[in-house]
Formats: C-alpha cells, sequence, structure tokens
C-alpha cells in the first residue's frame, strides 16, 4: 500500500484493534455475537424486503449514505429500534458492538456458529461477501479490549469513553498538514447509551502484513493527572508482575500505587524515559502478536534487535519506512494541531506486506489542548507545567533506529 494519502488503505484502533482482510473469501464469519441476539433472527429480517441490500453500491454503503444524510454525529433509529429495524449487515455490524471479549486472533478466528448458520440461511450474495472479506481476522495489539467492532469494508468502530478523542480526530481532520498522516476520521456513532467513533480500518486490503505500534513521547500520563492521589490495586499488580521489588515499603502495604507512579515506572522499565518511545507490540506474519516481552526492553540496542526482527530483512521496507517518517516528521513540524496540543500516548502503527507499507499516527485518546496561547516544540525535556512530552524527540530517535536496524 502506497501510504501517500490519495487512498490511504485503512485500528484501533496499538491502542487499537485492526481488522485483516483476506485475500480470498474466508469460509467462515468472525463476529461474536451477544448471546439473547440471535443471528438467525438477524437472517430473518434480512429477507423482509425492507431489509433487501439492492442497487449499484454495497450494502453497507447504501445504509451508510442513508445514515450520514440524517446528519454526522446525530442519533438515528439504531437506537431506539435496535437491529430488528436493519439490515442483515447491518445487524451484524451492531451486535459486534456487543463484543464482552477482547478481539483476539485466537477468539474471533474461531467464528460464531449461529452466524455463519445464519449466512447459510440467506442468499443475499453481498452480505455473504462483505462479511467473510471484512471479520476473517482481526486481532488486538494492545489497548483495552472490548472497544472495536466491524462497521463495513475498510472502516471500524471505536468505543471512546468521552468527547476528547472524537474532538482530537475533528480538529486533526482539518489540518492540512496532517491530512494522510492519521486515519480517516467519519463521524460518531451513539449507540446503547456508549459513542463510538467511526475510522478507516488501517489494514484493510493486507494479507497477513507484518505490524508494529510505537508509543511515542518521553510521557505517559497528562500533566492533570500528576496531582491526582488516588492508588490502584490493579495498577500495584501490574507493577509488581513487571517487577516485584518496584513498589516501596508503603505501597506493598497498600497494594496500590497512584497512576502516575505506575506511568513513570513504565517508563524507566522501557525506552521511553531515554528514547522518547517504546515498542508497545508486535506481530510478525503468521504468527500471534506480541507484546508481554517488550515490556522490559530498554537499552537502544534491545530496540534496535526488534526493529530489526520487524523488518525481516527487507531493505525496500526499511527504506520506505524511513522516507515515511521523514515526512511525517516534517509535516508535524508544521502543524497547527501539534503545536497547539499535548499529544500523550499517540503512537505510530507501522505495517508491511509483500506489496504495500504503511505508517500512520493513532491514539488520540490523551490528547488536548494546551491552556492559554502557549505553543510547544515537542522536543524539549518536560519541566512540570510546560506540557511539553517529547513527541518529536522521539521520532527523531525512532528514524535514526530504525537506520540502524
Amino acid at each position: 500500500m502506497c501510504v501517500c494519502e490519495c487512498r490511504p488503505r485503512s485500528s484501533g484502533v496499538g491502542g487499537y484493534a485492526y481488522s485483516r482482510a483476506p485475500t480470498a473469501m474466508a469460509s467462515s464469519v468472525s463476529v461474536l455475537l451477544r448471546p439473547g441476539h440471535g443471528a438467525a433472527s438477524a437472517a430473518t429480517n434480512a429477507a423482509k424486503p425492507k431489509a433487501k441490500l439492492a442497487g449499484t453500491k454495497s450494502g453497507v454503503d447504501v445504509w451508510r449514505d442513508r445514515r450520514w444524510r440524517k446528519g454526522r454525529d446525530h442519533q438515528d433509529d439504531r437506537d431506539e429500534h435496535g437491529p430488528q429495524h436493519g439490515s442483515l449487515l447491518k445487524c451484524l455490524a451492531l451486535q459486534a458492538l456487543e463484543l464482552s471479549a477482547p478481539a483476539s486472533d485466537v477468539l474471533l478466528k474461531s467464528g460464531s456458529q449461529a452466524l455463519n448458520q445464519a449466512l447459510a440461511q440467506t442468499n443475499n450474495a453481498q452480505v455473504h461477501q462483505v462479511f467473510s472479506a471484512q471479520a476473517s481476522a482481526w486481532f488486538q495489539l494492545a489497548g483495552h479490549p472490548d472497544c472495536f467492532a466491524p462497521a463495513g469494508p475498510g472502516r471500524i468502530w471505536k468505543k471512546v469513553g468521552d468527547n476528547t478523542e472524537k474532538m482530537a480526530y475533528e480538529a486533526l481532520s482539518c489540518d492540512p498538514a496532517l491530512r494522510g498522516l492519521v486515519p480517516r476520521y467519519h463521524g460518531s456513532v451513539s449507540y446503547r447509551d456508549h459513542t463510538f467513533i467511526e475510522l478507516q480500518d488501517l489494514l484493510h486490503g493486507f494479507s497477513d502484513p507484518h505490524v508494529i505500534d510505537v508509543k511515542m513521547g518521553t510521557r505517559t500520563f497528562l500533566e492533570s493527572e500528576v496531582d491526582n492521589p488516588t492508588a490502584r490495586a490493579d495498577l500495584y499488580q501490574k507493577m509488581v508482575a513487571l517487577d516485584a521489588s518496584a513498589p516501596t515499603a508503603e505501597e506493598h502495604a497498600a497494594k496500590a500505587v497512584t497512576k502516575v507512579r505506575y506511568m513513570q515506572f513504565r517508563e524507566q522499565q522501557s525506552s521511553t524515559h531515554f528514547l522518547g518511545f517504546r515498542v508497545d507490540a508486535m506481530k510478525e506474519r503468521g504468527l500471534p502478536p506480541r507484546n508481554s516481552d517488550l515490556a522490559k526492553v530498554s537499552s537502544r540496542q534491545e530496540v534496535v534487535g526488534r526493529m530489526t526482527d520487524f523488518l525481516g530483512g527487507r531493505k525496500d521496507v526499511q527504506r520506505r519506512l524511513h522516507t515515511r517518517l521523514c515526512q511525517m516528521r516534517d509535516r508535524v513540524e508544521q502543524s497547527e494541531f501539534f503545536r497547539t496540543h499535548e499529544v500523550i500516548g499517540c503512537s505510530i502503527f507501522m505495517l508491511y506486506d509483500d506489496r504495500e507499507v504503511g505508517a500512520w499516527l493513532i491514539d488520540f485518546a490523551k490528547t488536548v489542548p494546551i491552556p492559554d496561547d502557549r505553543t510547544l516544540d515537542h522536543r524539549t525535556p518536560w519541566k512540570p507545567g510546560n506540557h511539553e512530552e517529547g513527541f518529536l524527540f522521539g521520532l527523531d530517535n525512532l528514524i535514526q533506529v530504525l537506520n540502524d536496524a
């Protein structure tokens, strides 16, 4: 995939779930259905005239055209009436929002017997084509489970907890310097008291690609989180799992640590604190995603080794990614959005297969405007109050590591 955005080949979504569309029609459809919302009834509804998929466009495109004509951010009848009032495609996509487990390769490759039976009962070729081609191989590299669902070919829905990421994508889509560097934003969807943003699926069109998620910056917490005194037991458990000697005596006694304490611990454990980035997750061709062995990759030599593993000896990929990252750096330096935003937890998502190479900026759930009229250069070391997070410092080092791999 040539990554110049006239037609970027579609997440998740690092803290992102990603789907892979296979080159041939899959034998099963990998959508997890919530018990009590059987796909058989969806197939029955799809057979009714009002749910028939027709016309020159695909069923998903027909539905999407109707949905966006009602207004990009307005809630439609999906909330009020539920899946029974839509096509099979619409129904299955909404039921996919009921995912209650991580979108892992193992879970989703197993597919859904009920869904397969429902598809077998319909003669709608468009339904078979769309869902067979779209959902055969989802996997999640990192981040929170239960956040992603397919939204049609080349698009995903990502659940958002508040408006922060939605507002970030709306602003990013208006910055010409960043066009083609971030997933295309297609608006928001409300469903059962949850908000989802609809994004370009960055793995659409790839075939079993090599994928790496690189978390950028020297700081992984917002300045607003520094003064939060709440100690959390779950973060204590994560800390102990990485290094049982890391908590202080007081933290051991409380069996809890604050978020800032844990985030700073993670930064010291990885390459974040001195390189300005860390390899958060990686998937090599034909292998399951890996991230547990990456948590303690901290030395420059180790990071170069992981990048070498990712490249797999492909010098052509190395050259194309170098060009892409240098282009990304130049355009971030020109970006009005970056000058005026604290960009925490953003990742650079890189991937390639036999034909295509791509790299995008993803994950803006902790990206917020800076106060007053100040601007950031993203290279100055952080001090409390200056809002610098080292994004460009990390990108400088990432480009050099890529060269050395």
